[in-house]
């Protein structure tokens, strides 16, 4: 069975610099069975409620600005899989979660980028679902825990976010080597409480956490943890690692 997956998806640049990400990535995607298609929860979709792309070939959004213009001709033709989107909306309508679908909607970075490192053929379908990110972590671990299922049927969840996320103090001169200690602090934090499976400590993250606030000022770049959380349960460090001092790149998988 396919574990969950969260993934720190770093800056846009990841796709043109993988870093020691990249070969991080291709090793778990080389080692994990082949999926039939992967569900991913991006923090770049916020939306009200929850929604299910259905498109059966999403275009490639680069939804950000001030990058290369080699970023912007980088394509992920990785076809959608409407099926499956009507799938997963009857199961979180099952799990009492109203659910639209949304033929309109593009693959955003926080999509293609990680992706286009563990499978860069885009052979493998892909469907986004969408992130109400003011309901908090809550409603993400029971999204995880109502799709669960899907794992056995050979999709792979995958949360895509960020383990830290405060570009406003951010060092964009450091090294890998380079870790801010409240960031280095926060992230540690977290690794323990997963390793305990302590879920009201994570859930209550934002009061309990060291610098919570500081490492998130808002946050969406988490809550996809909390959707890998619910849909698995045995925590593993895949990968684990700084950019620019504060921005964390760690990957973890719940088996």
């Amino acid at each position: 069975m396919l574990p969950s997956l969260f993934i720190s998806h770093g800056s846009p640049m990841l796709a043109l610099e993988p870093g020691a990400s990249g070969p991080a990535l291709a090793q778990l995607a080389a080692a994990l069975p082949r999926p039939r298609a992967v569900l991913v929860v991006s923090a770049h979709w916020e939306s009200p409620g929850l929604k299910v792309g259905s498109a059966a070939q999403p275009r490639t959004w680069h939804d950000f600005g001030g990058f290369p213009v080699e970023l912007y001709a980088v394509q992920y033709p990785a076809p959608g899989e409407p099926q499956l989107a009507q799938q997963v909306r009857q199961l979180l309508i099952d799990a009492e979660l109203p659910t639209e679908l949304d033929e309109q909607r593009p693959r955003d970075h926080g999509a293609w980028v990680p992706l286009m490192l563990m499978y860069p053929d885009a052979d493998i379908p892909v469907v986004q679902l969408s992130l109400p990110s003011h309901a908090g972590p809550e409603l993400q671990v029971k999204v995880g825990q109502a799709l669960r299922s899907l794992r056995e049927q050979g999709v792979l969840l995958v949360g895509s976010g960020s383990i830290t996320h405060n570009l406003g103090e951010l060092n964009w001169r450091a090294g890998p080597e380079v870790i801010t200690p409240w960031a280095g602090e926060f992230r540690d934090w977290m690794v323990e409480r997963l390793r305990q499976d302590d879920r009201a400590a994570l859930l209550d993250y934002r009061r309990q956490a060291p610098h919570a606030v500081r490492n998130h000022p808002s946050d969406e770049h988490l809550l996809p943890l909390f959707f890998a959380l619910g849909a698995g349960e045995q925590f593993g460090l895949v990968h684990s690692g700084f950019t620019y001092g504060a921005l964390g790149m760690d990957v973890y998988r719940f088996d």
